[in-house]
């Protein structure tokens, strides 16, 4: 079946107003604090903190828990859609006059240098075959269904996700590396956790045929945003405007831009260690170790965890029974078997009786994740990261990983730039 060519096109983007509104310089414009991670990185009290920091911050649109004041109810997404009109009446949201590819630079106090840009991705639809954009992750219902709903109450994407390409020296990677060098940015801002992100305009239609040519002939992964690309599928299904068909997007070439991998651990409350490591060592090796060690991880036969107790003890699970991998996982290559989650969610969690639903994730801090577990009287598992040559083979294989098995870096910020799909 033919395979849809990747395809990023300008839009006309949506935009927080230009400085010299007059109610923005009344009370001190600065888009940074107006700016809020991706919807799934905040816990419920950090999604309230960004919405009171300030009354136009983009959470109060995309994480609306307080816009009701039911958290269980339908109405947020209505209210999270008025709202986001609201701002568009009042002037505080703006359309730009031209359609555009955006590039989007970040720079992470570390120094790490991320660019890339933002359009309007084309979705497959069924009857034309493969796609060429691939997932790397499962999903689960209930973001996605979040999501959908949102969206379709607000008829806006008002997020990127994140895509990586094998991109370097194409037009397209031209294009990226070239903008930033040719003209002044729309927005920077330094957020609260001392990143800086950019982003520029490229306006130029000429520009835009040859990005187009050049990743007509490429494919992309997902970084992140599963659920949010499983949700634009879906309104693209569910909805006949043909807006849908397109879903908002960034594209990042991993030759040149190179990603941050890092781990998702997980916490398990109420799960006593002790009896957590007796039934790991019915099909592994586990070995008490200093201290959370996560170097311990890379030198150990694959796949290995460490598991943090309430009592500061750590012990390190490896050398799983390979005949128990290929049991709990006979439909998948041995490389799916051997990564950590996949032998915590389809060997371990099952010996240990564990629902799913009661895991909790903590993206990159595994002391975060034993301060958690501590406070959950629970048990932290810390897993390693995974390499992006490894997302690529289990992708380029049609396998996906289990779900929240790599946390992809820099993440785009939200509310740099939206699409909506009413231009008035």
């Amino acid at each position: 079946m033919p395979r849809r060519p990747l395809d990023l096109a300008p839009f006309h983007g949506l935009r927080y107003a230009a400085p010299d509104v007059d109610r923005f310089i009344d009370r001190g414009f600065d888009v940074a604090r107006l700016l809020a991670p991706p919807y799934d990185i905040p816990d419920v009290a950090q999604a309230r903190e960004l919405q009171r920091s300030d009354p136009h911050n983009a959470a109060r649109v995309t994480l609306p828990f307080e816009l009701s004041r039911q958290e269980a109810t339908d109405n947020r997404y209505s209210g999270a859609a008025e709202l986001l009109r609201d701002w568009i009446t009042d002037g505080y949201l703006a359309l730009d006059p031209e359609p555009a590819l955006y590039v989007y630079e970040q720079l992470t106090p570390d120094g790490r240098l991320q660019r890339g840009l933002i359009g309007a991705l084309a979705l497959p639809e069924e009857e034309t075959g493969t796609s060429a954009v691939r997932p790397h992750e499962d999903v689960a219902e209930p973001p996605v269904l979040d999501r959908f709903l949102l969206m379709g109450a607000a008829r806006a994407n008002l997020e990127p996700i994140f895509l990586v390409y094998r991109g370097a020296g194409g037009a397209a990677s031209e294009a990226t590396e070239t903008a930033p060098t040719q003209s002044t940015p729309l927005i920077s801002a330094r957020t609260g956790d001392g990143s800086e992100h950019r982003l520029w305009a490229i306006t130029d239609p000429t520009i835009h045929r040859e990005v187009s040519a050049d990743l007509a002939t490429r494919s992309a992964l997902i970084a992140d945003g599963h659920h949010r690309y499983a949700a634009y599928q879906r309104l693209r299904t569910q909805h006949p405007d043909p807006g849908w068909s397109h879903g908002l997007a960034l594209l990042v070439d991993s030759d040149t831009h190179p990603p941050r991998l890092g781990a998702i651990h997980r916490v398990l409350p109420g799960l006593d260690t002790t009896e957590a490591l007796a039934a790991a060592r019915r099909v592994a090796e586990v070995e008490t170790v200093p201290r959370i060690d996560t170097t311990a991880l890379a030198r150990t036969n694959s796949p290995a965890l460490l598991l943090a107790s309430t009592d500061g003890t750590t012990h390190l699970v490896h050398d799983f029974d390979q005949q128990a991998l290929a049991q709990a996982m006979p439909d998948h290559s041995p490389d799916w078997r051997h990564l950590a989650t996949a032998a915590l969610h389809e060997v371990l969690m099952p010996l240990w009786d564990y629902p799913e639903e009661q895991v909790r994730m903590v993206h990159d801090d595994p002391t975060e994740a034993v301060t958690a577990a501590h406070a959950a009287r629970g048990t932290a598992v810390i897993v390693p990261p995974m390499r992006v040559e490894q997302v690529y083979a289990i992708a380029d294989r049609g396998e996906l990983t289990p779900r929240k098995s790599t946390s992809f870096g820099p993440k785009p910020r939200t509310g740099l730039v939206m699409r909506v799909l009413d231009r008035r």
